[in-house]
């Protein structure tokens, strides 16, 4: 029973993933898109909460949690940072030691003195007291912030005059700016952010179950929440079903036709 349960499960990931793969030829307007495996244009420049111009390649000397969001939002971006910094408090690895995290504004007209606020609103709510070159908060230009999240496969839009729709994630990136691994939503376990840190120092990329999540859940901006896309799951259910009636049509065919061997 345990053994076709597997092959059941394994049947409609498949097709979640050929499924996803077919609908999703495009980049989507709005949501992530995996790249593991990618390296990011560590030759990018942004600005840190203290004024300071840097590129992605001095920062990024060590395993590296980068996350998206911008300082005004009134939607998921307070929970995601919040939902880190929480983990973080309760991870035992050290950050600014054993990793850093940096978190980049996707909206260009945000500059570093609302990041440097933020900066010290996380600090100063942790429970650990981490080093400013810990944890950078960033601003950028609109032509770095598209290269970057483009090379990430992170996807938003405007929504209005100064709100943005856009997916909430972590990503852990190796010393070398390589993707190696997407956490999603805004709560996360300190044990799920330690083990995408220590998958970032040995440069192990790790497809996880978290992309038939996103699969089945899509962002609703109205709202401002993760919802089931009930459309997609049919898609992939009807497709599961087709699956498992042309296997069992072949296995019937094979047992017809050893019956009528024995037979003759």
């Amino acid at each position: 029973m345990i053994k076709y349960k597997t092959i059941f499960f394994f049947i409609f990931f498949l097709l979640v993933t050929i499924y996803s793969a077919l609908s999703e030829k495009t980049p989507p307007e709005v949501g992530i898109e995996e790249q593991l495996g990618t390296t990011i244009p560590l030759n990018l420049k942004f600005v840190s909460s203290k004024g300071d111009t840097l590129s992605l390649k001095e920062i990024v000397d060590k395993p590296v949690i980068l996350s998206f969001a911008y300082y005004h939002c009134p939607g998921i971006c307070t929970p995601l940072l919040t939902g880190l910094s929480e983990a973080v408090d309760r991870m035992d690895m050290e950050p600014g030691k054993d990793y850093r995290l940096i978190t980049i504004s996707f909206d260009h007209s945000e500059g570093s003195a609302v990041a440097e606020k933020w900066r010290k609103t996380y600090a100063e709510g942790m429970k650990r007291k981490i080093p400013v070159d810990a944890w950078y908060f960033m601003t950028g230009d609109s032509i770095s912030i598209k290269k970057l999240t483009s090379s990430v496969g992170y996807y938003f839009k405007p929504d209005g005059k100064e709100d943005f729709i856009h997916p909430a994630a972590i990503i852990a990136l190796s010393s070398n700016g390589k993707v190696v691994r997407y956490l999603f939503g805004t709560k996360f376990l300190p044990f799920d952010l330690k083990m995408a840190v220590i998958e970032a120092q040995e440069g192990k990329v790790t497809p996880t179950i978290n992309k038939v999540l996103s699969f089945c859940f899509s962002y609703d901006p109205q709202g401002r929440k993760y919802v089931l896309d009930v459309t997609k799951i049919a898609g992939a259910v009807s497709l599961f079903f087709v699956a498992i009636f042309l296997v069992i049509l072949i296995f019937k065919g094979r047992k017809n036709k050893l019956n009528k061997k024995e037979l003759s």
